[in-house]
């Protein structure tokens, strides 16, 4: 059994994040120069007015701003159809100065979700979102991995944390969260269990977790007294009141390494998602 860790390593993805963005401002100088002074462009589409989701896009755009990127916002009203969806990103893939596409998700519950994700073009889905995308990524293929989980898998090399034939327990199958960091644990090596809300024995799998990813969109739901000492743990969720989807005060004591909620895996998502459009610029470039 592992010991207990009285001084965890705290996996602080603010930090990183900054860090992150001082080189992708760097690399964007340079593309500037060789694209005559056009700045790379992150397309955010936002339907709808939902309030969180408006945050997010907000957010997104300064991020672009730091970096000398540029964000193009695309609101539409709330009863726009998957058709008029699709013909907007449809314009956004043709248009050659954007260089990624961000459909913030959800959209309102009338449009095809996944037919509109699957419209952006693999070269600028940067939030690795399409199911070619997805494809290609759990296959060791190149691609844009879905922002959450890359920007925890970098989270976890910078901070080396082991990651190679450990037990890692995935709580959570969303498409572009759940479902992909297991398949991008299991490309580095790590035996991986992919359990949800619904699962049988659930803290008896959880307790055998060597690396325990909260992806369940709960607060709370993972209990501290389910993991096991020395575990690393990282929360995906965030909720209001500033809790994630792990009972992390259970376990900040115990736990080999953890993410802070907020300035754990949040910061990285978008940290991730600028550092894939930069890449994806510098692509489109040549």
């Amino acid at each position: 059994m592992t010991e207990p860790n009285s001084n965890p390593t705290v996996l602080d993805g603010r930090a990183l994040a900054k860090e992150i963005e001082q080189t992708l401002a760097l690399r964007v100088k340079a593309l500037k120069e060789k694209r005559g002074g056009m700045v790379p462009v992150l397309a955010t589409i936002l339907v709808g007015a939902d309030p969180s989701s408006a945050t997010y896009v907000r957010m997104k755009g300064k991020a672009c701003e730091r970096v000398g990127m540029e964000s193009l916002k695309v609101e539409l009203p709330e009863e726009t159809t998957t058709e008029e969806l699709l013909d907007e990103i449809a314009k956004l893939n043709a248009n050659p100065r954007v260089c990624g596409i961000l459909l913030q998700h959800p959209v309102p519950s009338h449009i095809n979700e996944r037919a509109c994700f699957n419209q952006i073009d693999l070269a600028k889905d940067v939030d690795g979102v399409t199911v070619l995308g997805f494809g290609r990524m759990s296959m060791g293929e190149p691609a844009y991995g879905s922002a959450t989980p890359a920007g925890i898998m970098r989270m976890l090399s910078h901070y080396n944390i082991p990651v190679e034939g450990k037990h890692a327990v995935v709580i959570g199958r969303s498409p572009i969260l759940g479902k992909p960091i297991a398949m991008m644990l299991l490309n580095a090596n790590a035996t991986v269990t992919i359990c949800h809300s619904r699962t049988n024995n659930l803290p008896d799998l959880i307790k055998s977790a060597d690396i325990v990813v909260g992806a369940v969109g709960k607060p709370e739901f993972i209990k501290g007294a389910w993991l096991k000492d020395g575990a690393v743990v990282v929360d995906a969720g965030y909720h209001s009141g500033g809790i994630g989807d792990i009972e992390l005060n259970a376990v900040v004591n115990t736990c080999a390494a953890y993410t802070p909620v907020p300035g754990g895996v949040g910061p990285m998502t978008i940290a991730t998602l600028i550092a894939q459009t930069v890449e994806a610029a510098e692509h489109l470039t040549g």
